[in-house]
């Protein structure tokens, strides 16, 4: 799918035909977009780099572009590793900027909205630093998601005894992961860029680079935190699980003990043993019963008091 975005008066508008100053939005081509891409210089090798899901972030320039790769945060819920990374591409020629992904991302519909005023698609280098802006933005609202999900799912391990919830946080700590490794590769990507001095030309974006590189940081840091809290959390969950089991399986231990007595008394009783009084006695019945009640109530107590229950 290929989308054709250029700023008018009206703000961002989609063309039908590339044009002077446009942004090129490639998602998942075809071959036949592919070819175009390569009519409008993009280079094989290019694409095949951007659509490698197991590209790192790093940037390319030549006299005629500039290829920059960044890894962008994608949400896939019904997947098993529900946040994850992919790579996008970004070429920068001499009149236009061409971005290719595999996957969609909200970061391309924020853009296309209209989110930053200051945004011109004609301004290809201010163009990748605000989709360098968004990126580190999307990494900051997926891991608060992250952190939200994992604080519910640590109310029910609380009173769980299975090993579901262990393996819900599982998948986040793999996202987390994930998480970390791109934003690392992305912030040396970026540090390169900073010092090639290609953003320098104009003083805003020097300033917006410094912006990218402090949302950048920041996201680092709200990994890593997020990282050391969910392996500690699920290693505590992971023996509160453990507990909780035992306490199941001594209540169990528990109640069978207590219901095994009155039977061991009439087995006793059963195997052709004098009963109390005598046989013939109306209440003999009763005084076994009771003998059965009685040792139960004191092992009932017994394990009260031991706090069993």
């Amino acid at each position: 799918m290929i989308n054709i975005y250029k700023t008018t008066e009206q703000g961002i508008e989609r063309l039908d035909s590339i044009a002077n100053g446009t942004w090129v939005n490639v998602i998942d081509p075809t071959p036949d977009e592919v070819q175009k891409l390569l009519e409008w210089g993009f280079e094989i090798d290019y694409i095949n780099y951007s659509l490698d899901a197991d590209e790192m972030a790093r940037i390319e320039r030549d006299e005629a572009y500039t290829f920059i790769l960044l890894r962008i945060p994608i949400h896939q819920p019904e997947s098993d590793v529900p946040y994850t990374t992919v790579p996008l591409g970004m070429v920068i020629l001499q009149n236009k900027i061409i971005t290719i992904c595999k996957l969609n991302s909200d970061i391309f519909k924020v853009l296309a909205n209209g989110k930053y005023r200051m945004l011109k698609t004609g301004k290809r280098y201010r163009m990748a630093l605000y989709i360098f802006l968004e990126t580190a933005a999307r990494y900051l609202t997926c891991l608060r998601q992250i952190n939200h999900t994992t604080d519910a799912l640590e109310d029910k391990l609380q009173k769980s005894t299975r090993n579901r919830e262990v393996l819900e946080l599982l998948k986040y700590q793999k996202s987390l992961t994930y998480f970390a490794t791109a934003l690392r590769s992305n912030e040396v990507m970026m540090e390169r860029v900073q010092r090639m001095q290609i953003f320098n030309k104009y003083e805003e974006d020097q300033d917006l680079l410094e912006d990218v590189l402090t949302e950048n940081q920041q996201a680092i840091q709200m990994t890593s935190i997020a990282t050391e809290l969910l392996s500690a959390m699920m290693d505590a969950f992971a023996s509160i699980i453990s507990n909780n089991l035992n306490s199941v399986m001594k209540i169990l231990a528990t109640i069978t003990i207590i219901v095994a007595l009155p039977g061991t008394v009439a087995a006793f009783f059963g195997m052709n043993v004098p009963l109390p009084l005598s046989a013939a006695h109306p209440v003999s019945f009763f005084t076994v019963l009771a003998i059965s009640i009685a040792l139960s109530a004191v092992a009932t107590y017994i394990f009260y008091k031991r706090d069993w229950f």
